[in-house]
């Protein structure tokens, strides 16, 4: 049996602040399991915490800042990736290579690790710089047939900016019914697109060269093949056409949609693991389209998710879309009138 396109594929989540990141990286690593992967997903979000728990793990993993020998800021081992790009020592390794205490499994038997929380250390912890090169350094093999990655990154653009979307094959940017997460999924896709044409990171502010050959170098090697946004917290058809449209004139097109399903908030606020088979169908599609992808290689133009889901049509197409809500699960209301603008869909409760 060969092996499926995304086996060894490290994907990357990102999205503004509330864009419902985490959502996106629990269904997915549940939907690329119930296609037969091997699914590790490491949680690098330095501040926001419950992904264990909507995860419905058996508890939450030690942070591997102390495996590593914990921030620099603190007499520790592991360096901010700006003010020191060398590679993190140790951090290619065998699952099993990792003590026990520093991995947790789902029930569905998804991986989880921990990069860090800074909340944790104290003031004057300082920046969470280290949890960022944990998150592109981190190599973990062996963990299973097909194995894809998923790395949940912090809210917003910096560890974008510092580098660790050379690391992935993919990122996803996650865009809920805001401007600025257009944007942001804009931004990202011209970063990346700058980094495969061979434009060169920031060194002036390293004072050795060796340092800035290292930098420069782990840009020149990027593994990073584009951006792919996916639609999040989608309450009506209105909604889902202008984000598209945003998109599109940004040069970009959505890989997947995800509809907004209240209950989902009520269990990230309750600490609960997150059900929804709405969500899990949205989820699956996802997996297909992310599949799809891999298995046609780069697009044509770096850096930019113009993407087909099945053949030749692309997810807006596919039958049953936006995914239908099953009994028990109701979406946000919103004016029924396909009249309506976007500013009369009132605004989403706030989720991760």
């Amino acid at each position: 049996m060969s092996a499926s396109p995304l086996s060894g594929v490290r994907i990357g989540i990102f999205g503004k602040g509330g864009s419902g990141k985490s959502t996106v990286t629990v269904f997915l690593a549940r939907a690329l399991r119930e296609r037969g992967h091997a699914v590790l997903v490491l949680d690098a979000d330095s501040t926001n915490l419950g992904l264990a728990d909507a995860f419905g793990a058996d508890g939450e993993p030690d942070p591997l800042l102390d495996h590593f020998g914990g921030m620099v800021f603190s007499g520790g081992a592991v360096t901010c990736p700006v003010d020191d790009p060398t590679p993190l020592r140790g951090a290619r390794m065998r699952l099993d290579e990792l003590p026990a205490r520093f991995t947790r499994r789902s029930p569905e038997g998804i991986v989880l690790l921990e990069a860090g929380k800074i909340g944790v250390l104290g003031p004057g912890a300082g920046c969470d710089g280290p949890v960022a090169k944990i998150a592109r350094d981190l190599d973990i093999r062996d963990f299973g047939p097909d194995p894809v990655t998923i790395v949940d990154f912090k809210a917003g653009f910096e560890d974008a900016a510092r580098g660790t979307v050379t690391s992935v094959d993919w990122a996803l940017s996650t865009v809920d019914p805001t401007k600025a997460a257009t944007r942001m999924a804009e931004h990202l896709a011209e970063m990346v697109t700058k980094i495969r044409r061979g434009v060169r990171p920031a060194t002036r502010h390293l004072e050795l060269p060796q340092l800035a050959d290292v930098a420069i170098r782990q840009f020149a090697e990027a593994r990073v093949r584009g951006v792919l946004p996916v639609l999040n917290r989608v309450r009506t058809p209105i909604v889902e056409g202008y984000l598209i449209e945003a998109l599109r004139e940004a040069g970009l097109q959505p890989i997947g949609s995800f509809p907004e399903i209240p209950c989902v908030a009520e269990q990230w606020m309750r600490g609960e693991p997150l059900r929804s088979q709405t969500l899990r169908e949205a989820a699956l599609e996802l997996a297909r389209s992310l599949t799809s992808v891999a298995a046609a290689g780069t697009p044509s133009q770096p850096g930019v998710g113009t993407v087909e889901s099945g053949e030749g049509r692309s997810f807006a197409d596919v039958p049953g879309h936006p995914p239908w809500v099953e009994e028990g699960e109701e979406l946000a209301a919103a004016p029924a009138d396909r009249g309506a603008s976007l500013a009369d869909v009132p605004g989403p409760a706030r989720a991760r």
